[in-house]
């Protein structure tokens, strides 16, 4: 989208995918990321969803299910979200969160990751890179 045709505020961007474990994973998200349940739904065309995020953050995760289907896994080992936590003691306390939540660090497929935070795969083989460092454009 070019700069001029830019609404303001900016477009919200929800990241949306299947689980087989829409609870579990929706746990493991809130508590391993600190995010918030900002809303969820039954019963929609046969799926259920929850929606976590931040309530002033343009973003949000969406995490849906459908009876009697099976998500499977993630397809490969480089679907990831990336968190950009510059300051260290947040961010090893940040690292330390996602593990208590259920989350398994792994290595990087991509080793520039490990030289740049930590990565954590949740139980769908999804993962989620803690960089420590500050996004500069």
């Amino acid at each position: 989208m070019a700069a001029e045709e830019r609404t303001n505020p900016p477009p919200t961007l929800r990241i949306a995918r299947p689980t087989s474990h829409l609870h579990a994973i929706s746990k493991m998200y809130r508590e391993g990321l600190g995010l918030e349940e900002l809303g969820a739904f039954e019963g929609h065309d046969g799926f259920d969803g929850v929606i976590l995020g931040h309530p002033d953050s343009p973003w949000h995760l969406e995490f849906t299910t459908r009876e009697g289907h099976d998500s499977g896994r993630a397809p490969t080992e480089d679907n990831l979200l990336v968190f950009y936590l510059p300051a260290p003691h947040p961010w090893s306390m940040d690292c330390q969160r996602m593990l208590k939540a259920g989350f398994r660090e792994v290595p990087a497929f991509n080793p520039y990751w490990d030289r740049n935070g930590r990565t954590f795969e949740d139980m769908d083989g999804y993962r989620v890179v803690l960089s420590q460092r500050e996004w500069n454009r």
